[in-house]
């Protein structure tokens, strides 16, 4: 059987085709640019590829209240032209197959659950930190919801001593988002994060918001693994930073196996730039 993925970015639109295990058959690439322009190439491409399902990992904030009249709807987004938009009844209706939707930080963690990092873990962390930061929470084996969904970008954080950047974020100045993601970093130093991988300073900063954030969340929800995706997740020089600096904070108070081995705990993404597309696939097979 074939299934459909879309994951739907704030960039591009991803397309693809594949199998319940997780085999990536055909793909595309659209420009998100406006809804009008978007989505009628995207009910063009899956038109007349005999897929079962469309599984569906979006760009939020969305109505996953499946008893919500306006669910599957995008809801208020700095992307202006696409708040309100009714992507899951709009591409259930034109191509006429069961869908199922989440949010793209969801779709990944999704992805890294099924065939990634944290395959076999009932209890995980997925955390994309590039154009924005935003996070997916599995407990008990299951996408965590709520009353919207996790929204961990917006994480209030306390600043360095010694920053005095204001944030980029037009909601919270000092949250996780607007101290840490990738365009706060070209705001703050006058580069993009690839432009600066020698630079010493900038590392020590960003990881001690990144490790702030997830020690946070570590005395929150206590996950089995932390998983860390996104352009400026690329810069690798972070993970030991972050490790060392995630223990400090915590400073002896938890002491489990999994902390112990850091280096397993808090890892890089597993499946190379795919675990979208294919937590996208195994939201269509779950359909």
């Amino acid at each position: 059987m074939l299934y459909g993925a879309l994951e739907a970015g704030g960039t591009k639109m991803i397309c693809a085709v594949g199998d319940e295990k997780g085999n990536i058959i055909d793909e595309v690439t659209i420009p998100t640019t406006v809804p009008n322009e978007t989505i009628p190439e995207i009910i063009r491409y899956f038109k007349g590829k005999d897929i079962e399902a469309l599984g569906i990992a979006c760009f939020g904030p969305l109505d996953l209240d499946k008893s919500s009249p306006t669910y599957g709807n995008i809801l208020k987004t700095p992307k202006l032209a696409w708040t309100g938009l009714e992507i899951y009844s709009v591409l259930k209706d034109e191509l006429e197959v069961p869908v199922n939707i989440d949010t793209d930080v969801a779709g990944s963690l999704l992805g890294e659950a099924t065939w990634g990092s944290a395959k076999g873990i009932s209890d995980a962390l997925y955390i994309t930190i590039g154009t924005g930061i935003g996070g997916g929470i599995l407990a008990n084996g299951e996408i965590l919801h709520g009353m919207l969904h996790p929204e961990l970008g917006h994480m209030i954080l306390s600043r360095h001593e010694s920053d005095s950047f204001e944030g980029i974020c037009p909601f919270h100045k000092n949250c996780f988002e607007g101290l840490a993601s990738g365009p706060s970093i070209e705001a703050r130093w006058g580069k993009p994060a690839e432009e600066l991988s020698d630079n010493t300073e900038v590392w020590e900063l960003e990881s001690f918001y990144i490790a702030q954030a997830l020690t946070n969340i570590i005395l929150t929800i206590c996950p089995k693994k932390i998983i860390l995706g996104g352009g400026v997740m690329k810069q690798e020089q972070l993970f030991p930073l972050i490790r060392k600096k995630v223990l400090s904070n915590l400073n002896d108070y938890i002491s489990t196996k999994e902390l112990e081995d850091i280096d397993n705990y808090i890892v890089l993404a597993d499946l190379g730039g795919k675990q979208g597309i294919m937590g996208a696939l195994k939201l269509a097979y779950e359909c």
